[in-house]
């Protein structure tokens, strides 16, 4: 089941967007709490976006609003869609019942209930399309990978690569320097609006210890999981993204990862840190993630279509 939660502050201003509902989902007995941003009229979306954060950070992180258009759960309301960004297993309303977190492969399992629940109570329109940053872009390709759900629809990373740019033991997992990491998480600032940090301390959470522990895992089983997806899947990498290598050749490598995967893109944004969301380009990548689940949407229409006319 869900459970509405008024969404917290004060007042609003008649000039400001709305934000999104602020709900819970029940993860076989243990809550999951998330945004939702609908559509603002009554009709069934066309399509659901399912958000995930990355590490050390929250569902907020997809409704940035430092600067106008940066939200990703305002641009897919207007858009038609349903955007449901969580706070994964091990954060938000997971955390004193998860307090050392979940593996991915745990993970894929609470989200998988958690969505049973969400769709029993709400439409999905055409289907689901996953949205993943960083470490929550593992846990979308491990969803995709294990099949789930049937109506998947595509997967849209970002911060997420197979080989890494850094040396092993500079990662969250085993380095106690945090300005490195500050580093390589955000990059210069001037790639951010002013505002971002003023607005972090919403969004910016504890890592688990049982995540942070896996971290090295992923370039391991990149290969095998990448195997397993059968959907289309785009890739994104900022160009001054610090934890993975986005050199030609590593690049180009990528697609011939996912055999199974009908269409495979692999793109840069321009002028963007890690975060890629909460920078000064966050509208733009935004944008053309919508777009190539607009792709998605219209491929499978032409292709329901060349099946009715095959049959006619």
């Amino acid at each position: 089941m869900t459970v509405d939660v008024p969404p917290p502050g004060g007042a609003r201003t008649t000039a400001a967007p709305p934000g999104p509902r602020r709900i819970t989902l029940d993860a076989g007995g243990t809550p999951l709490s998330a945004l939702l941003a609908a559509p603002p009229t009554a009709a069934a979306p066309r399509a659901t976006v399912l958000a995930l954060h990355g590490g050390g950070m929250t569902a907020g992180y997809f409704d940035g609003r430092a600067h106008p258009g940066q939200s990703l759960l305002a641009l897919g309301a207007r858009l038609g869609y349903t955007v449901l960004a969580l706070d994964r297993p091990g954060y938000g309303a997971s955390t004193p019942h998860l307090p050392t977190g979940q593996t991915l492969t745990e993970q894929a399992a609470t989200v998988r209930t958690a969505l049973a629940a969400y769709t029993a109570t709400h439409t999905l329109g055409a289907g689901l399309f996953l949205l993943g940053h960083s470490y929550g872009g593992k846990l979308a390709l491990t969803c995709a990978a294990d099949g789930l759900p049937a109506h998947l629809l595509g997967v849209d990373v970002s911060g997420i690569g197979h080989r890494l740019a850094v040396p092993p033991h500079t990662l969250p997992s085993a380095s106690a320097d945090r300005r490195g990491q500050w580093k390589h998480n955000w990059g210069a600032l001037r790639l951010y609006p002013p505002d971002t940090f003023r607005h972090c301390p919403g969004i910016v959470a504890p890592m688990p210890e049982r995540e942070r522990a896996e971290v090295p895992s992923w370039p391991a089983r990149f290969t095998a999981t990448a195997a397993r997806v059968r959907v289309p899947v785009r890739f994104t990498f900022a160009e001054h993204e610090k934890w993975w290598r986005h050199d030609d050749q590593t690049l180009a490598e990528l697609p011939g990862l996912l055999p199974h995967a009908p269409r495979v893109l692999v793109e840069r944004q321009p002028q963007a840190g890690h975060n890629i969301s909460l920078g000064w380009t966050a509208h733009a990548y935004h944008l053309r993630a919508l777009a190539f689940l607009e792709e998605s949407l219209a491929a499978r229409e032409t292709t329901a279509g060349a099946t009715a006319l095959a049959a006619a």
